[in-house]
Order: C-alpha cells, then structure tokens, then sequence
C-alpha cells in the first residue's frame, strides 16, 4: 500500500508495517544493517496530520507511528515515534486493525486526535488513565467493524 492510502484507510491503532523492498542484509554488514532497519519496521498508526499550506511552503499530510518507548525501571526516558509523509516512497501494510471492544484513549490538540493508548477493555483504559493524567482525554470504543472508509477509486466498499 501507499503512505496515502495509509492515511485514508488505517484506523488509529493500527499496527502499520512499512519497508523499503529491500532484503534484510547479514548481521556482519552493521552499517547496511542499521541503514535497513531505519526503513524496515513495524509502528502503531497515532495520529493523522492534514495538508498544511502556507504562503510561503506546502506541508503535506501525513501520519505518525509509534515505534517503541524506551527507559528503564518502569520510567520512560525516550519515546520513538516517526512522522511519514503521504508522499513517501516506502511501502505500508495494515499488520492488525485494533478489535472489536477493545478501548481507545484519545486526546485533541489542534482539531487533531491523538491516540495516547489502545486497552484491551474498558476498565484497563480508566485504570491507565488514572495513573497517567491526560487533560481533555476521551475514551473510544472500537466497534465492529470499525469504521474505515477506502477510497473511490479503489471500487470497493468498507
């Protein structure tokens, strides 16, 4: 799939896979290895970013993927997400869609929603959201199906 397609398909939550089309190369090739996995990887869909146009620069719209949290002891000392562009030249596949039932935990900064987590049922999103203080955080429950609208274009229904 395109970056574009990403943007108009994946619900958030998503667990979204992007590659360069390129083999994996041996362990003993570190350099080409860390190249490759800069643009191998699996992340979980985030946030959508809407076009952005300025007199003096285009911005285009794009997503971020949460790729990991980092630290030690419990406490979280780095968080890697990656923007892409909806014009990207890696490919994209949906691995899993978030199921039925299950909660997401949802901010607004902006006029854009931001998924802040993805519990598996009501009560382990209230309980998260306790020990993690969001202002203006809103649950939503993932329905079945959940709602994802594909484009015209490509000739099928959601």
């Amino acid at each position: 799939m395109s970056a574009q397609l990403i943007f108009d398909t994946a619900p958030l939550g998503s667990l979204i896979r992007y590659s360069n089309g390129e083999p994996r190369p041996p362990e003993r090739f570190t350099r080409k290895l860390k190249a490759w996995n800069n643009d191998n990887g699996i992340g979980r869909l985030v946030e959508r970013i809407a076009e952005e146009v300025r007199p003096t620069y285009r911005s285009p719209a794009g997503f971020c993927l949460h790729l990991g949290n980092y630290g030690s002891q419990g406490i979280i000392a780095i968080v890697m997400r990656r923007h892409y562009s909806v014009e990207s030249a890696l490919h994209f596949e949906i691995a899993q869609t978030p199921k039925p039932g299950m909660v997401r935990l949802l901010t607004s900064c902006v006029g854009r929603d931001e998924l802040r987590f993805l519990a598996p049922d009501m009560a382990s999103a209230q309980d998260w959201l306790a020990q993690n203080h969001y202002t203006g955080a809103r649950f939503e429950v993932v329905s079945d199906p959940d709602p994802v609208v594909l484009p015209s274009s490509l000739g099928r229904a959601a």
